[in-house]
């Protein structure tokens, strides 16, 4: 079944256990994509029949091998032309997910394969995600969530979640990006040798190396 709704829902579900283990239910897979739940319930159901998920009444859901790979493949186009749209046109990091939302559907295979050559095949997007190969094949280091790290871990920031630009903005403002390393402390992180206090959500959505 191809349809940008069906690919959206894939690489949402693939998102959701990315950087984290609880398997994605369809009421948190309709708050993530602003549908309503009846609506999502349809569509697991076809993309169910078609081999693409794996879901009981109630239940999880899961991507299916066949899932999986689709998944990474849109999964990939997202984060090239997120990437593309930081190095080519001067685009910041928080501008550019809602462009690559849109455009991801619509570029074709051979322009891809052409952002990815000039880009130099980039292995991650301006936010640290991984970008999937043409194979598919994805590289990550071992990891933890700025919340779960104890006082006194240090580590470089691997990826901080694209979902919220005003966010993005604040992070980015006390140097809290991507390749920055820090200090967890028992009030929040200490950043080029400066005690520094967190904004709202943001222990949430930084993740460090483990």
């Amino acid at each position: 079944m191809a349809s940008p709704a069906a690919d959206d829902y894939l690489k949402t579900v693939y998102a959701h256990t990315e950087w984290q283990d609880a398997p994605i239910t369809p009421s948190v897979l309709a708050a993530k994509l602003g549908i309503a739940p009846s609506s999502v319930t349809e569509m697991v159901k076809k993309l169910a029949a078609a081999g693409l998920v794996s879901h009981v009444p109630y239940g999880a859901v899961r991507l299916t091998d066949a899932g999986t790979r689709r998944a990474l493949a849109m999964v990939r186009r997202h984060r090239l032309i997120e990437t593309w749209l930081v190095q080519e046109f001067g685009y910041g990091w928080d501008e550019v997910h809602d462009e690559a939302e849109v455009l991801e559907h619509t570029i074709s295979d051979r322009l891809l394969e052409g952002i990815d050559e000039r880009l130099g095949r980039p292995r991650f997007d301006p936010h640290g995600d991984a970008i999937p190969d043409a194979d598919g094949n994805v590289d990550r280091e071992p990891f933890v969530l700025l919340a779960d790290a104890p006082a006194g871990h240090t580590g470089r920031v691997l990826r901080v979640d694209d979902r919220d630009p005003e966010l993005l903005r604040a992070l980015d403002a006390l140097g809290l990006v991507v390749a920055a390393t820090v200090e967890t402390t028992a009030s929040g992180i200490r950043l080029d040798g400066a005690d520094v206090e967190l904004p709202d959500g943001a222990a949430d959505v930084v993740w460090l190396t483990a």
